[in-house]
């Protein structure tokens, strides 16, 4: 198994985080789905919105990979699109929030 990327977070936003980092895996699949049927406004938006919401919760990469996902959206870049969303995944996937 990869290594564990550990992320300090404010203790106060503790119990928002298993939240909003569900709803990121979430985002995933929604993406996953709009690349299907090629609703490249609805991946935009989702990718926008984690650009937004990641650093605001002390996960920066979400807002990169939600960056590179909305730029790619805009061209219609199907591959690049897929490409972000593997990254997002595997860091959903290893993060591990250190609440200090």
């Amino acid at each position: 198994m990869s290594e564990k990327i550990k992320v300090s977070i404010d203790p106060d936003l503790e119990d928002l985080i298993p939240g909003f980092l569900n709803n990121r895996r979430n985002d995933v699949t929604q993406i996953r789905a709009a690349v299907d049927s090629g609703d490249y406004p609805k991946i935009r938006l989702l990718g926008h919105s984690m650009k937004g919401a990641g650093g605001g919760y002390g996960f920066d990469p979400i807002t990169d990979y939600g960056g590179e996902i909305e730029q790619a959206a805009l061209r219609q870049d199907k591959v690049a699109i897929e490409a972000s969303v593997r990254k997002l995944e595997d860091y959903l996937a290893r993060v591990e929030p250190v609440f200090d």
